[in-house]
């Protein structure tokens, strides 16, 4: 694919630009020297490859910024101040085509970490728990772009499941040229990456892994993947495709197996100031890391939010207003000149270490099975789980007590309050086919309604792709010309 070519040239220059290793792999052998795989012929060697890997999720088009904006932004959670730097005014006004920056941005860089992760998977490094635990860390990294790419540029799979998805790159091929597979396709990929990670990983978090002959430890810490990361964004793709069995079994193993805890309300506030990665199996099962070193800068996402800062984003009024005022999460959004303040990233001026983006935490997890307990006609069980997130973060509420259809709209609305400024509101909409009420500017309140018909929920495929290759030209997302 001519475009992906492009792309996967910028990535070898991403990878230079943010991996810290002290070797890079792509200095291994030259870029254009093929099979780029048998660059790759060490323990050591996939280290260095799989630390390329989750830097360049750190991309600024990926979890670095747009990603997360994007979440909130195009839902009700947030809105962009008439003073701004004019980032993401496109999302905010949701004024997209097929020329869009953003969208490009997204496409280009989530192929980027699929292109690095194929390297991993694709190597042939004789098999042992090392090599095993990074083969299993690529294919849970290439599970996430994809999943990331479906749920952005195709049509939401509980909505139709035979829509077009994006092409399906598994081994690099520089000719090649790429048609869209269909989305049952792609999720088909998704869960079988996911369970096949599950499968190959076997150091979990607070462990150690050591390279023989060399000097390389590396603590398993949230900036890496593991087992039960790994079945976590298994649990969250099978809801997001509708499968409650499936959903339930997996977020199950989890909040059973993984020992990771639910930080707790007394602890929530110091939980969003620690900047560093977790050993301590607290709340947060994978998140890509920054660093004092290792960070976008100017263009973070916690620049985005903060004052000091760029600032651009800021809470709804709706959204402060279903926190009650004895819930602890409502302490992170600060009424402050006129507006309200997202204070969940606080780490811009920190001299040590810069915030780590949240991709899985376990509260999440919880409210899937809670979902998933409701959707399969268990709700004393939904309940329970639904009211260990509610009564944890609010220790002056007595607890949920509904059912039916209230029951599943207080569980969407404590993901929703759960999970603000991490990227998931929008995704929760798309998924339930929900219409969305857009807040673009508050005082007075101007929205944007957006209908379950509306073309621009999802993301046109860009048009440097559709130029450069002919077999996608023709499946450009309808609405796009």
């Amino acid at each position: 694919m001519k475009s992906f070519k492009i792309y996967f040239a910028i990535g070898a220059l991403m990878i230079t630009a943010f991996s810290s290793c002290k070797k890079d792999f792509f200095d291994l052998k030259p870029y254009n020297a093929l099979p780029l795989e048998t660059a790759l012929t060490t323990e050591a060697d996939l280290y260095t490859a799989m630390n390329g890997v989750y830097a360049s999720m750190r991309s600024v088009n990926l979890y670095g910024r747009t990603l997360p904006i994007k979440g909130d932004l195009m839902a009700d959670n947030t809105f962009i101040k008439p003073s701004n730097s004019g980032r993401y005014l496109d999302f905010n006004q949701y004024n997209i085509n097929s020329a869009n920056t953003n969208a490009n941005g997204v496409w280009t860089s989530a192929y980027v970490v699929i292109k690095n992760a194929n390297l991993v998977i694709n190597s042939t490094v004789a098999s042992n728990a090392n090599v095993n635990q990074f083969k299993g860390e690529a294919y849970a990294s290439r599970a996430l772009m994809y999943f990331e790419l479906a749920r952005n540029f195709a049509t939401p799979y509980t909505v139709n499941p035979d829509a077009l998805g994006v092409p399906i790159v598994v081994k690099y091929n520089r000719d090649s040229l790429p048609a869209r597979n269909s989305l049952k396709e792609v999720y088909k990929l998704i869960v079988d990456d996911l369970n096949q990670a599950y499968t190959l990983m076997t150091f979990g978090l607070g462990t150690s892994l050591s390279i023989p002959n060399t000097s390389i430890v590396r603590s398993n810490n949230s900036s890496y993947f593991t087992k039960y990361a790994a079945k976590a964004l298994l649990a969250k793709v099978y809801m997001t495709m509708g499968d409650w069995d499936n959903a339930k079994a997996a977020a199950l193993d989890v909040v059973t197996n993984s020992g990771v805890t639910v930080v707790t309300n007394a602890n929530f506030a110091a939980y969003w100031k620690n900047p560093t990665p977790r050993t301590d199996k607290v709340e947060t099962l994978f998140e890509v890391s920054s660093d004092i070193t290792n960070n976008n800068g100017t263009n973070s996402l916690y620049n985005f939010y903060d004052p000091n800062g760029y600032g651009d984003a800021v809470s709804t009024t709706n959204l402060y207003n279903t926190y009650t005022a004895t819930d602890v999460r409502k302490a992170l959004i600060v009424p402050s000149g006129g507006y309200l303040v997202v204070q969940k990233y606080p780490n811009i001026l920190n001299a040590a270490d810069k915030d780590d983006t949240k991709i899985l935490r376990i509260s999440d997890v919880i409210l899937i099975l809670a979902e998933t307990h409701a959707r399969t006609s268990d709700e004393p069980n939904a309940l329970i789980r639904l009211n260990q997130i509610a009564k944890n973060r609010d220790a002056s509420f007595a607890g949920f007590s509904s059912s039916g259809s209230q029951l599943i709209t207080d569980i969407v609305n404590e993901r929703r309050k759960e999970l603000a400024f991490e990227g998931d509101r929008f995704f929760d909409l798309l998924r339930l086919n929900l219409p969305i009420a857009k807040v673009r500017g508050e005082n007075p309140t101007v929205l944007i309604n957006v209908p379950v018909t509306d073309y621009r929920r999802i993301f046109p495929i860009p048009q440097a792709e559709t130029d450069a290759n002919p077999n996608i030209r023709s499946q450009q997302n309808p609405g796009y010309l």
